[in-house]
């Protein structure tokens, strides 16, 4: 049965259109073969308070999606109800004060074209398409984060509806303890925020990048570079390598090191790119571009066009590493040699965590991160493709000192995500808020 009353659109499980409706809100196309018992399409803040007070009526366990870019699938769950919160998109954009307030299921890409028009910037996520609701609650690794903080550093209040379906405002004066739990705690925050309110920031005058190409064979080579540098890179450059098997969609399987930079001007862009265009392996490159000015929003969409493609089935995985490089070198060629076709990819990202970070339920990040995505396309797959990046994790996991949520597989591969002292608080939070576990909690965690 699929109604439109004062409760939003509902599909009960067995309806006509039910799985399109529930598989439609997942950028994954892997079917992961659970079923709520209800989807909850909810139209305005009066149709989530009407569905959480169902839920309570009914016993129903409550799974949230904001934009469905979780590669676990997180709000697809065995029973109780889906609550689709893609139509809460709304973006209101506060010049003059510098301040945003928006809906869980605004898209990055439309926040940063609403903020373009008023030269303002926040650090939203990489790909177009990703809602903003569980990207900020998962702490929100966003553009230029190295230098203006996660993303939800710079969120500076929550409307969030509480398991008993009262609607209440938490900022650093009014619920504290709230707005501390949800900068971080990701699919298992205990509530439904409905709007978040942003702290925005200029945008930066120079937005570019740079890009050099090599062939797979000299991933040792490009690694150890990598490595040796990284700890002394600008804040506004995003080092990364990228291995695929149609390297910067022309080449066969290599590297693509990409350096994204977000600066006040295009000469200090370029004073901070200049490591890669004078690197010791520059002559071992395929092909080296200079720095081109880019659009955000043209990044955006090139990087989720070539690497995330659509109608792919995902598996993906991560971790966080303060090692050196050459005892993980094995393990990357292993990775490199194994990799299924693309879009399947591997990302090492130079991250460098600060010495310190606010207080919050975000507490868990290292030196580098590695985060490998399997992407699978067609009927047909082999079952070594299927399990590449998990597998790989759980290789390398004597290395790691935990995951991040964005990249997680907790179902498959349970690992450290938080730091122990701020999860026991946030399950004393969630005890308190949450007591009958109205909200579905991690799939998977280690004490």
């Amino acid at each position: 049965m699929k109604r439109r009353n004062d409760k939003g659109v509902v599909l009960a499980k067995g309806a006509a259109g039910f799985d399109a409706a529930l598989l439609g809100t997942s950028f994954n196309a892997q079917d992961p073969g659970r079923r709520p018992d209800l989807i909850v399409q909810a139209n305005d803040v009066d149709d989530v308070i009407a569905a959480v007070r169902r839920a309570n009526d009914e016993g129903l366990a409550i799974g949230i999606c904001s934009g469905g870019h979780s590669w676990a699938q997180n709000h697809i769950r065995d029973g109780g109800m889906m609550l689709d919160l893609s139509r809460l998109n709304s973006i209101a954009v506060d010049a003059a004060s510098g301040t945003a307030v928006i809906g869980p299921g605004c898209l990055s890409g439309d926040l940063n074209a609403a903020l373009v028009r008023h030269k303002l910037f926040f650090p939203v996520a990489h790909a177009y398409t990703v809602g903003m609701g569980g990207f900020l609650l998962q702490g929100g690794f966003g553009w230029n984060s190295r230098a203006n903080g996660l993303a939800c550093q710079n969120v500076i209040g929550i409307d969030v509806v509480l398991a008993d379906g009262t609607l209440v405002h938490a900022s650093a004066d009014e619920n504290p303890e709230l707005l501390w739990a949800a900068r971080g705690a990701g699919p298992g925050f205990f509530g439904v925020v409905v709007r978040f309110h942003l702290q925005l920031r200029p945008r930066p005058k120079f937005i570019g990048m740079k890009l050099q190409v090599f062939r797979i064979r000299h991933l040792e080579a490009v690694m150890t570079w990598a490595d040796r540098v990284g700890p002394d890179v600008l804040p506004s450059v995003e080092f990364q390598m990228v291995f695929n098997r149609r390297a910067a969609g022309i080449f066969a399987h290599g590297i693509e090191v990409l350096a994204p930079v977000l600066a006040d001007s295009w000469r200090e862009a370029r004073d901070a790119v200049a490591f890669i265009a004078d690197s010791p392996i520059r002559s071992k490159a395929s092909l080296t571009l200079p720095l081109l000015p880019m659009s955000l929003g043209l990044m955006m969409n090139t990087g989720e066009k070539t690497l995330f493609l659509p109608n792919t089935r995902w598996t993906a995985d991560s971790m966080w590493m303060n090692e050196p490089i050459e005892p993980l070198l094995p393990a990357l060629r292993a990775i490199a040699d194994s990799q299924p076709a693309a879009p399947s990819h591997a990302l090492w990202l130079n991250w460098n965590a600060p010495a310190s970070r606010p207080d919050m339920a975000f507490s868990l990040e290292a030196r580098t991160y590695l985060a490998l995505y399997g992407g699978l396309r067609g009927a047909a797959a082999n079952p070594a493709d299927e399990s590449w990046a998990t597998d790989h994790m759980r290789a390398l996991q004597a290395h790691s000192v935990g995951v991040q949520l964005a990249d997680e597989n907790l179902g498959r591969r349970p690992a450290p995500f938080m730091a122990p002292a701020n999860l026991a608080r946030l399950d004393a939070l969630r005890a308190q808020y949450d007591p009958q576990g109205r909200f579905n909690p991690y799939m998977g965690r280690v004490a």
